[in-house]
């Protein structure tokens, strides 16, 4: 039996597109410096908030970097209170494998997929974005192949409600040394999401990249609510007092290491009315604020923002800073957003 699909081109190494693209002495020490910090807030030693803010898709260089360089000087003001984290999504999952999925698979939207250019893409943009404003970034990892592309950039991974479930994702994971979350799925089932963590937190040996690997297992890996959807295609959301304790209550039942949640501010929480975001934000840091459990619980949130607000369509008369997929906060509502945050935790 022959297999139904066509090799195109074959893709370059993750070896030999970091020698084609390398990264500075100066960017290894502040990723290094960023890692430190971010495994510092999971294992408890710091108490500041994370803050994984940033488009929904990084569809444009230029504005995803301007975007990232507003956040550098937010950042230093707020340094004593958040950490920020630019969300730089380079993959888009997509539900009916139809739409855009990201620069990662298509550099330009308006034109067909170039997986070659879309990788290189991606690692030209996390390189500018993290020499311009020395913030290290996060992606979702759609593809555990790709993983290597861009390791040494990225400060914090997170795997979709979609891929959650899948064993390569959950495995590949358990060979990270940066912080994962792990997003609950789409049906908003709790235990699928512990037992992804559960796995990327334990050893395998398994098939990567043509190898048989074994890892070690990673101690930061932790869990995403983003909101569910039930049968009737109604969102469900997951972020309240009550779904939060249940959370606590149901990581004490798992002999997990660094018990922690990031908050999903939009998706299936918002119900992707976007403005509801700094709504939702409030109300998690005041359940954070009463309950001394939550409090050390809850490391964060997600938050999906960029340049102007809402969204628009491919294609057209673009406007600069306005994302493709899901609608986003704008900047100015963001910035009192993140100084906000800063006050409350």
């Amino acid at each position: 039996m022959e297999m139904e699909m066509e090799f195109l081109r074959k893709l370059p190494t993750p070896q030999e597109l970091k020698e084609q693209f390398p990264v500075s002495t100066e960017v290894v020490a502040a990723k290094a410096q960023r890692d430190e910090e971010i495994r510092n807030i999971f294992e408890g030693k710091d108490d500041r908030l994370i803050l994984v803010i940033g488009p929904c898709s990084a569809d444009n260089e230029d504005a995803v970097c301007d975007y990232v360089s507003r956040l550098a000087p937010v950042q230093e003001k707020v340094k004593d209170r958040i950490l920020i984290v630019p969300r730089i999504y380079t993959n888009k999952p997509r539900t009916t494998g139809e739409g855009y999925k990201g620069i990662a698979s298509q550099p330009d939207p308006e034109k067909a997929p170039d997986m070659i250019e879309g990788i290189i893409s991606s690692r030209k943009m996390f390189l500018r974005a993290m020499e311009e404003s020395g913030l290290s970034a996060a992606d979702e990892m759609l593809y555990p192949e790709n993983w290597g592309y861009v390791e040494d950039l990225l400060s914090y991974v997170a795997i979709g409600a979609r891929s959650v479930e899948d064993q390569h994702h959950r495995l590949t994971v358990s060979g990270f040394d940066v912080a994962s979350g792990m997003k609950n799925p789409t049906s908003g089932d709790y235990s699928v999401m512990l037992n992804s963590v559960v796995a990327a937190q334990g050893s395998h040996r398994f098939i990567y990249r043509s190898w048989e690997v074994e890892t070690t297992g990673n101690p930061l890996a932790h869990t995403i609510l983003r909101g569910a959807v039930n049968k009737h295609g109604e969102a469900i959301p997951n972020y309240h007092y009550e779904d939060l304790r249940l959370l606590w209550e149901k990581y004490q039942e798992k002999n997990l290491q660094n018990p922690a949640v990031i908050v999903d501010t939009n998706h299936s929480n918002s119900n992707k009315k976007y403005e509801q975001q700094v709504r939702i934000a409030k109300e998690v840091l005041h359940s954070r604020m009463v309950d001394p459990e939550l409090h050390k619980l809850v490391k964060g949130f997600m938050i999906e923002s960029y340049i102007e607000p809402g969204n628009q369509k491919i294609g057209g008369n673009h406007i600069y800073g306005k994302s493709i997929t899901d609608p986003c906060l704008g900047w100015e509502e963001s910035e009192k957003l993140l100084y906000t945050i800063a006050e409350m935790c």
